[in-house]
């Protein structure tokens, strides 16, 4: 059952305690990065037949594998995701930012340009865990960013094949090739190459503890969206919250992982005992109540605090992944919300709104990490380069102040290099 904390009366490590995965696969993950380095396609291959039961030849999804994907998915399905893809794309065509130039100095130009990434990896899970929604917020943003190349690896079924949802989500987002691979051998793959595999720059997506080590480990050969953690929910809700609603969305992050937290704080104990017994209730009816009974038995919290105000700031101290202010007027504590990967106003705004269909992407920081982190964005797929044009007279203004500066330092090359072109005749 879930427990009920008044905040008051509980020691802070058990309102602010998080779940730690106990697994350690660093030794596992390094030996696989080290044998695809060494073996390329060959490890792979091995890998996918050891790991997923699948006897592949090839790595790559076909033009035809794309197309045929397209008669198996239903077409209500298609239409959803053809629905979903537009609110993301105009959500993220929101953030496209282009560079600029100032030019308010006689002489001097500066400016900073925005460049897309060559090539980035999607990583996409597979199998009981198939997210074609995942391919739709990872692919959109890399596009609109204007990356050339999106490549993504997924893996396949034991029979050999892609889950139908999943391509037919690619088609749907651009993405440019696909390769039936997972795991940390996925990861590897993309980060340091193969001969059918490209290495990217930048890889992204949400996987298993083998997938968030092998990120870790290839960082700095490549850049990476974020280490995942379990998925979390913190509701605020207010006295006149529905418990059946706030049962419903705890739940809805309970049955991903039997490590996902759902939290509600609130400053009502009736709102607290109510769901509390909601969420028994509903229980019952799910199909992965296994997996979400665990979450709620180890992980779900209930913390009454003495007022709304000073449950915003319990939540900003736990910075969830996704927080629901299932409150009224949650316009009045928007400002108010410092750390939150991604906000659901209102009492008719479930979380799953931002997992399918609502357009912001569902790609968001974990484990506290919305203190400092942001959800994937178009940002995240692209670099920026400055630049400097000075005339001759222009240096000649501040060349002394540049020489002055790096004797300073001690670095008198580096003031010669400035004076020096004073010598010369403008």
């Amino acid at each position: 059952m879930i427990r009920i904390l008044p905040y008051s009366e509980t020691a802070p490590q058990e309102v602010f305690s998080r779940v730690v995965p106990e697994v350690d696969v660093t030794g596992t993950v390094r030996d696989i990065i080290t044998t695809v380095i060494r073996e390329g396609d060959k490890a792979l291959l091995d890998y996918t037949r050891r790991f997923d039961g699948a006897e592949l030849t090839s790595l790559e999804v076909t033009q035809q594998e794309r197309e045929e994907a397209e008669s198996l998915v239903p077409q209500e399905l298609l239409r959803i995701l053809a629905s979903a893809a537009a609110n993301i794309r105009k959500f993220h065509a929101a953030q496209v930012r282009t560079g600029f130039i100032i030019n308010d100095t006689d002489g001097v130009l500066m400016g900073q340009k925005v460049i897309p990434m060559d090539a980035v990896g999607i990583y996409v899970p597979g199998g009981t865990a198939a997210y074609p929604s995942t391919v739709l917020m990872d692919c959109i943003p890399a596009k609109l960013a204007g990356c050339p190349q999106v490549v993504m690896v997924t893996p396949p079924g034991k029979d050999g094949k892609v889950n139908p949802a999943i391509l037919a989500a690619a088609n749907i987002a651009g993405v440019d090739r696909i390769f039936k691979v997972g795991g940390a051998q996925a990861v590897a793959a993309l980060a340091y190459g193969t001969e059918s595999v490209p290495r990217v720059d930048k890889i992204v997506g949400p996987g298993n503890a083998f997938v968030a080590e092998a990120k870790r480990q290839v960082f700095g050969q490549v850049a990476i969206d974020m280490i995942a953690g379990p998925s979390e929910i913190l509701v605020v809700a207010d006295a006149t919250a529905n418990p059946k609603y706030v049962a419903a969305d705890l739940l809805s992050q309970a049955e991903h992982d039997k490590l996902a937290s759902a939290v509600l704080v609130t400053d009502s104990m009736a709102l607290a005992k109510a769901v509390q017994a909601e969420v028994e209730t509903q229980l019952q009816q799910l199909p992965r109540q296994e997996i979400a009974r665990a979450s709620i038995d180890k992980n779900g919290k209930i913390i009454v605090a003495d007022t709304l105000d000073a449950a915003i700031e319990i939540s900003n101290a736990i910075a969830p992944e996704h927080l629901e202010l299932a409150v009224d007027n949650p316009f009045d504590y928007l400002d108010k919300i410092r750390h939150a990967g991604s906000v659901f106003m209102g009492k008719y705004c479930p979380e799953a709104l931002g997992d399918y269909l609502a357009g912001p992407n569902h790609t968001l920081p974990t484990s506290g990490t919305a203190r400092f982190s942001s959800p994937l964005s178009v940002d995240d797929f692209v670099k920026k380069t400055q630049y400097t044009y000075y005339t001759q007279g222009a240096l000649q203004k501040v060349a002394e102040d540049i020489a002055f500066f790096a004797e300073t330092e001690g670095l008198s090359a580096h003031a010669r290099s400035a004076t020096v072109r004073l010598e010369e005749k403008a």
